[in-house]
């Protein structure tokens, strides 16, 4: 019997994270820690941090194509690396801000609000997929399996950035109607 590839070794931890990711955080979504008995603040400073979070994700995304289209692995490497990290980053900060503030309406009508809502809605479902496009295509490239990894990227990226862009926009279109 031929021992396990790295991908194969992955795809339980791939599955696993898919699947936990978005459980967790719709837990986390609807518990606020006051209600847990703890005295916190609400921490309103987080949206445009985790918003700029997004940004820097999708100057970075559109960076590392650039770069390894010009040949320079090593620079695409550590644009990837610091993608997730970012992606990480913005978890942390959008968990932290829904357990401790009130969930903002949108108040926007007409066009408006439809769009916003057909934005945040595909943003959501889009960032769920991303996860384990985003963990087979890392393990694709540490395992030095290009073609594979070139094949899939070309699906994982657009929607990397997609989810990127709409979390600024998202955020753009609901900032007027935080409570401060």
């Amino acid at each position: 019997m031929e021992p396990k590839t790295i991908e194969q070794k992955s795809r339980p931890f791939i599955v696993t994270v898919s699947i936990v990711i978005p459980v967790v955080v719709a837990i986390l979504f609807n518990i606020k820690l006051s209600d847990l008995g703890y005295t916190v603040e609400p921490m309103h400073f987080l949206p445009p941090i985790y918003a700029g979070i997004n940004g820097l994700t999708a100057i970075f995304l559109v960076a590392a194509v650039v770069a390894i289209k010009k040949g320079n692995r090593q620079v695409h490497e550590r644009l990837m690396t610091a993608s997730i990290v970012l992606s990480i980053l913005f978890l942390v900060m959008y968990v932290l801000y829904h357990m401790t503030t009130e969930s903002t309406k949108y108040g926007g009508d007409g066009f408006l609000r439809l769009f916003y809502f057909v934005l945040l809605i595909s943003h959501i479902a889009l960032s769920i997929t991303i996860i384990p496009l985003v963990l087979i295509t890392y393990v694709r490239a540490l395992s030095a399996r290009f073609d594979k990894h070139k094949k899939i990227a070309k699906i994982t990226f657009p929607l990397w950035l997609y989810v990127a862009v709409t979390g600024v926009l998202v955020y753009w279109m609901i900032s007027p109607y935080y409570a401060s």
